[in-house]
């Protein structure tokens, strides 16, 4: 029998999930670096798999990432991607529904994709969330070279993201860092013991204002200043003092300039808006992830076209947060698992390949084992933490 929910802000425990259902077998060769960590792989379909956990992944996950099949008639060397769009449309609808069940309030769904079926997934995202829900079509610069036997070169794919609410979504996703240019504005002339800072406006448009926040202000050295017109003082007289006496408001170097208000740097949210160009400098090229994985799997045939970890990152650091469960239902080489454990989040890996064994568990423990590679040294990462792998039961081949 199946434990109830909890509510999305409750820890996750997925060897609780999986050990309690008949459906999944643990192989304790499999697993990798300490036992019951939060972290899973599961050797099965993912659909199948999903519908096993059933209510208990409802609700949980905070951002789930999949790089599946992009139906492009191309024969890869770990799995053929000839689909028809008929199967392919009604297999990517069950399992984005699937997916969109496992989210919490505030989760999103990121799929990389890419010309091939571009628009169909767009459409099959905005019947499974409702259109109000797509947050952005994020174009991704994944290779750095000119391809000439082609009519166009191809340099970028695409990578949409939904959100189970739009509203919620954009409440708690985070920044990107700010840029030095935003940080060299913040500076500190009159030695603040509070750190740098920067001058915002003490006024604002009087369309809303009250009879107290129009008043004369007398700066400390007598000087009175008053609104300009059209305009008010942000705060009344009262707390414009208060500010004042605690030298939160600055009046120029010579005290005689219009007010203005202190904004601290080691106060403020700073950060920039993630943009829906992501250049390969930022993020990484389908080249540069080969390169890693040939450097961890030197016996391994490494995947024709896998994700760079920056790529992984930036996408888990804006719709995640350390401690949250990232779910990736196409595993691949492991990428998105392996991106999780060396930024603290939690992680359920799914895969029915072959290659479970043979790339995601040699990855994931030269990652325990403290790996250089990807983001490794942006993130501090030496080493440590596990993960449990487990089978599923089900063979059956779904829709």
């Amino acid at each position: 029998m199946r434990s109830k929910p909890t509510t999305f802000s409750e820890p996750v425990s997925l060897p609780r999930l999986l050990e309690g259902s008949n459906d999944f077998t643990l192989e304790a060769k499999l697993c990798v670096g300490e036992a019951h960590t939060g972290n899973a792989i599961v050797h099965g379909e993912n659909l199948a798999v999903l519908d096993s956990l059933g209510d208990d992944i409802k609700g949980r996950v905070k951002c789930v990432y999949i790089d599946p099949p992009y139906n492009n008639a191309e024969v890869y060397r770990h799995y053929d991607d000839r689909l028809g769009r008929r199967v392919w449309l009604d297999r990517m609808t069950l399992r984005m529904a699937a997916l969109r069940e496992t989210l919490t309030v505030d989760g999103s769904l990121w799929v990389s994709i890419d010309d091939s079926e571009l628009h169909n997934l767009r459409q099959i995202g905005d019947e499974v969330f409702r259109p109000e829900n797509f947050i952005s079509s994020v174009v991704w610069n994944h290779r750095k070279t000119r391809e000439n036997r082609r009519p166009f070169s191809t340099n970028h794919e695409y990578i949409l993201c939904f959100a189970k609410s739009a509203e919620a979504f954009k409440r708690s996703r985070n920044l990107l860092a700010a840029p030095p240019e935003l940080l060299a504005r913040y500076k500190n002339p009159d030695n603040d013991p509070r750190g740098a800072w920067q001058s915002v406006s003490a006024n604002v448009q009087d369309g809303h204002a009250t009879k107290s926040q129009f008043y004369k202000l007398a700066a400390p050295n007598g000087r009175l200043h008053s609104p300009p017109k059209g305009r008010c003082w942000v705060y009344n007289k009262v707390k414009m003092e208060s500010e004042i006496r605690a030298g939160r408001v600055y009046f120029g170097r010579d005290g005689n300039a219009v007010p203005r208000l202190k904004k601290y740097l080691k106060e403020a949210k700073i950060g920039v808006a993630p943009s829906t160009l992501w250049m390969a400098d930022e993020v990484g090229t389908t080249d540069s992830a080969k390169k890693h994985l040939m450097a961890l799997l030197t016996k391994e045939a490494v995947f024709d076209t896998p994700k760079p970890e920056g790529l992984v990152q930036r996408i888990l650091h804006i719709a995640s947060n350390p401690g949250d469960l990232v779910l990736d239902a196409y595993m691949g080489s492991g990428t998105t698992a392996s991106v999780a454990m060396k930024m603290g989040r939690d992680f359920l890996g799914i895969e029915q390949g072959p290659h479970i064994t043979t790339h995601c568990v040699k990855r994931l423990r030269a990652v325990c084992e403290g790996e250089e590679g990807g983001i490794s040294s942006l993130v501090g990462w030496t080493g440590g933490g596990g993960c449990d792998f487990y089978s599923h039961r089900s063979k059956l081949t779904r829709v």
